[in-house]
């Protein structure tokens, strides 16, 4: 769970551009073309690679390399290289020093990494240039975040995310799938997780002085919650992963740096862990657990009583109007419906509409952030004056125009409608046969898992004539749930039902119910 727990993303995002921070700062993602698979004997004819800084691509390197020996048709077939293609293409030991400097300091990354690394070595041995390093392979990123698939070559992968590729199996195109693999991979999952993920794959860190290693060995590499218990058996931390091993090592990977993570690995001496289907079943159950354990480390996610929202109207001379209004958890949807953005305090509430009014040039006083007179007596807000308004407090901007702007202000913000008629029966497969949760849901609010037709029926819901469930092989159902409003169930529920490549990659499938009382009637 991130910052977006403070307000709702919009249902379509824009690809991003950059990536989470959770991938290490200074990488090369690389990929070779080469005249076979022998690392000792073939030779690299292309090198193509991305030089990625803080997140951004600073640089883009292509070249074609004459390998010194014949070309296979079967390459020369895959890849559209041809002797000809390399009539003028430098010698390996022209461009070895160049490259070199690229790769210095910086994390390697290829897909199945062991491959290029092994054609790097060994070509840099052959011009005298010792090169070492731990790379990063995109083959494991992409498993460990992606688990619920077998496959994780760059075709599987083109496919699955439907990204678009001109030249497949061309050294630069190929860096760019894996350039977009992690884009993706930053819209899907937060830093932490990806953090994670980098961390497992590139190092393994000390253990806390109380912690067994038998503790780390029995933790599976599935997605579940984690909990983190002292030498008294005292809960200090519950946390969720896609992958709960390597999540908890990141732990101890980052305490050095972390003070929380520093305080809190001197006092674990035991871990326990509950797996679930996929990361939604794991995000719905951490928010649940940590509101109802209250861990001693979790500062985010404490039940709260009392949100946050916009609400508009409109005055006398047609202005849209802003005003923070308090609204209840327990409120129902009538009462959320209308209203923008939840937020968790008013401080929360006052800093997002300050960085709206910023980036849409909104006014201060009809955003109730500057004392205002009535709307015939307003005069100038003090963001006119710095040139940060358009003048609809003094008149100088008509209300259509300035209630259009505010109309796209506020659509990221505007709470969800229940998109179906009724309650939800979702299914949340994971990996494996018995690996299967079904959650019933309504009105954004989490009821209960369910197990079996009987349950679902005696909590006042059947399926329809022509849907046919075999509930039986459910994992273990939790607790019974209160249903009123909860924020963070909302926003998990919205982030993966309102987003395809997340129902997708989740193997999430919603069966729409029916009340039993509406089939009587």
């Amino acid at each position: 769970m991130t910052d977006q727990l403070d307000w709702i993303q919009p249902r379509e995002q824009a690809p991003r551009k950059v990536l989470s921070e959770g991938f290490p700062d200074q990488m090369v993602l690389l990929d070779l073309e080469t005249t076979g698979g022998k690392v000792t004997f073939h030779r690299i004819i292309e090198v193509g690679l991305l030089i990625v800084e803080h997140g951004k691509i600073v640089e883009r390197w292509n070249t074609l390399v004459d390998p010194e020996i014949q070309i296979p048709p079967f390459i020369q077939s895959l890849t559209g290289i041809s002797p000809g293609s390399l009539n003028n293409a430098p010698l390996f030991a022209s461009i070895a020093e160049e490259l070199h400097e690229k790769l210095q300091g910086r994390v390697l990354v290829a897909h199945n990494a062991r491959f290029d690394y092994g054609f790097l070595k060994n070509e840099f041995n052959r011009v005298g240039i010792k090169y070492s390093t731990k790379p990063l392979c995109s083959v494991k990123v992409s498993r460990k975040l992606f688990p619920q698939f077998k496959r994780h070559g760059l075709s599987e992968i083109i496919k699955r995310f439907e990204f678009a590729v001109e030249n497949r199996h061309r050294a630069m195109d190929d860096a760019e799938v894996i350039w977009k693999l992690f884009l993706k991979a930053s819209q899907l999952y937060d830093d932490q997780e990806i953090g994670a993920v980098c961390a497992s794959l590139l190092k393994r860190p000390a253990l806390p002085m109380h912690l067994d290693a038998a503790e780390i060995d029995k933790l599976p590499r599935t997605p579940g919650v984690y909990y983190f218990y002292d030498t008294q058996g005292q809960l200090l931390y519950v946390g969720k992963s896609v992958n709960i091993r390597d999540r908890v090592m990141s732990h101890f990977n980052s305490d050095h740096s972390n003070s929380k993570d520093l305080q809190m690995s001197g006092k674990i001496a035991h871990i326990d862990f509950k797996k679930t289907p996929t990361d939604l079943g794991a995000q719905l159950l951490e928010s649940r657990e940590i509101k109802a354990l209250n861990p001693y480390f979790n500062r985010r996610l404490k039940k709260v009583t009392q949100l946050y929202q916009f609400q508009l109207t409109r005055d006398e001379l047609g202005y849209d109007c802003m005003r923070i209004v308090m609204v209840k958890e327990t409120a129902d949807n009538a009462q959320l419906s209308g209203q923008f953005g939840l937020f968790r305090t008013r401080n929360k509430a006052i800093e997002r509409l300050e960085k709206l009014a910023i980036h849409y040039f909104l006014c201060q006083k009809l955003c109730g952030l500057q004392p205002s007179e009535k709307p015939a007596q307003r005069t100038a807000c003090f963001g006119y004056q710095l040139k940060r308004c358009l003048g609809p407090c003094c008149q100088q901007e008509t209300p259509d125009v300035y209630n259009e702007r505010v109309a796209i202000a506020m659509k990221e913000l505007r709470y969800r409608v229940w998109p179906w008629p009724s309650a939800i029966l979702l299914e949340e497969r994971g990996e494996g046969e018995d690996n299967t949760a079904w959650h019933l849901l309504n009105e954004w609010r989490y009821i209960r898992a369910v197990r079996s037709q009987d349950k679902l029926y005696e909590l006042g819901f059947r399926f329809a004539e022509s849907q046919t469930t075999d509930l039986t092989k459910a994992n273990d159902p939790t607790e019974d749930n209160p249903v009123d409003f909860d924020l963070d169930t909302y926003l998990i529920l919205v982030r993966f039902l309102l987003n395809p490549d997340l129902k997708k990659s989740n193997h999430l499938k919603v069966r729409v119910l029916q009340a039993v009382d509406s089939l009587c009637n």
